[in-house]
């Protein structure tokens, strides 16, 4: 699990803001599949996840030094660079002159008035390239927020340290880690705007350039809950998904958050991405002691890990991972109910889901965590969960069943009491969705349906 019962930055940040479709691969199988009537589309989410994806939405935006590229995966890459700048790396302490050029999204109104916003974005960065990513918002009063780091991204680490950025606020909002946070959304204030901006570096005089593909943010406006309602079962269905513990790697690489006792979200995201195909080379996994079981857990620990945070579950950077295997794309985003996962499940599509719970609230657990990462890859006829749970002692032990009001309301609730009785946070529905660059239709409608493009 994720730093089990100690404070997280879910929980900081809640004290923070207190007062307030079969598509899929040829892994996946089916055991008497029945579909739901079709969902609605995501009229009343409390929801507004968009993203930049087409040839057209990199057309729209403004570039400094940056140009759209066409094909099969449109993006923004640099064409003729904007100018030079110099970065001092935190995490090394090296200085460094880089070409850069910029992309800015138009403005993005949000559907929903917003508490928090998560920006995510599938990028390749060879050897010598990293990226930027901030974030400008105008508030419900008119107001603007001043440009926010939302992350420094490459996706190896031999050129900077892929890192968030602490101690970000203008007094009314906050950036923690990974989310932009309205801190205090009981006077009523929300992002009601965003725009995004993009930095693309380049070594001076290099031809090679970043391309970023996808590039997009996840507001939300949950409300405040200790429970929430009880979806209906409507969905009996397995995916065979890939089963790989976090445990067996405890002590392994603790300059990677302290070894794999906390690799709950790279364990996740590896099991993904291998059902759906993407695996590592030999070569990619030369530096792992061959000794080691599952290498490619090593692997995504260390290629996920933010150097800031000190920790491997940045949401992005497991997104941003993700994308980095061929033919995949990631998003973060929040679902509302069981039955969008049974959505995504129906067309083939597992998901990462984060929770935190005491050990007595979830049957058979057998732990207690202040953040924990699983995958769902499925439902029992009786409605239960079906869960790839990393926080197992051993790979064949990784798979579980959860029971199904336990699991929904430990991972849609906003609060909750810790052990001590202290009111923190809940993730209220946060996940990570990895699927295909071209998604089947099916795929495509499903999700369209929970509100992914």
């Amino acid at each position: 699990m994720s730093r089990a019962e100690q404070p997280s930055r879910r929980t900081v940040l809640a004290v923070a803001v207190a007062a307030a479709v079969a598509g899929g691969t040829g892994t996946a199988t089916a055991a008497g599949a029945t579909a739901r009537a079709e969902p609605d589309e995501t009229a009343g989410r409390p929801v507004d996840n968009h993203a930049w994806i087409t040839w057209s939405d990199w057309r729209a935006g403004t570039a400094e030094g940056a140009r759209a590229v066409a094909g099969s995966r449109p993006g923004i890459v640099i064409g003729a660079p904007a100018g030079t700048t110099e970065y001092t790396d935190p995490h090394t302490g090296t200085t460094a002159t880089w070409e850069y050029a910029t992309w800015t999204a138009p403005v993005h109104p949000l559907a929903v008035p917003s508490t928090e916003v998560i920006a995510s974005w599938n990028a390749h960065t060879p050897a010598g390239t990293w990226i930027q990513i901030e974030l400008q918002g105008t508030y419900s009063d008119g107001t603007a927020t001043p440009w926010y780091v939302m992350g420094r991204w490459a996706a190896g680490d031999g050129d900077i340290k892929r890192t968030s950025v602490d101690d970000q606020t203008d007094g009314r909002s906050t950036v923690w880690t990974d989310t932009f946070a309205i801190d205090d959304p009981s006077t009523g204030l929300r992002l009601a705007a965003y725009r995004l901006r993009l930095t693309l570096y380049r070594k001076p005089g290099a031809k090679n350039t970043p391309t970023v593909w996808r590039l997009g943010a996840m507001g939300s406006d949950v409300p405040d809950r200790f429970t929430v309602p009880a979806s209906t079962p409507g969905l009996t269905r397995e995916l065979i998904v890939p089963r790989y513990s976090q445990e067996i790697h405890k002590g392994q690489y603790p300059e990677y958050d302290n070894g794999g006792e906390a690799w709950c979200s790279p364990t996740s995201s590896q099991m993904i991405i291998e059902y759906w195909g993407g695996r590592l080379t030999q070569e990619q996994l030369s530096w792992v002691d061959p000794s080691y079981a599952d290498p490619q857990v090593c692997h995504a620990a260390r290629y996920t890990y933010d150097y800031q945070y000190a920790g491997c579950g940045n949401w992005p950077f497991n997104a941003a991972y993700a994308a980095t295997f061929k033919d995949l794309q990631g998003v973060v985003t929040r679902l509302g109910s069981l039955t969008d996962l049974e959505t995504l499940i129906v067309a083939g599509i597992p998901a990462i889901t984060s929770q935190s719970f005491l050990k007595e609230e979830l049957t058979g657990a057998g732990y207690g965590t202040s953040g924990h990462l699983m995958t769902v890859i499925g439902f029992t006829a009786e409605g239960d969960v079906i869960a790839n749970d990393p926080a197992s002692p051993d790979d064949a032990a990784v798979r579980r069943v959860y029971k199904r009001r336990e699991w929904e309301n430990i991972w849609l609730r906003t609060k909750r009491y810790n052990a001590s009785g202290k009111v923190v946070s809940g993730t209220g529905g946060v996940c990570y969705l990895y699927f295909p660059a071209c998604p089947t239709p099916r795929q495509r409608k499903a999700l369209a349906a929970v509100g992914v493009r």
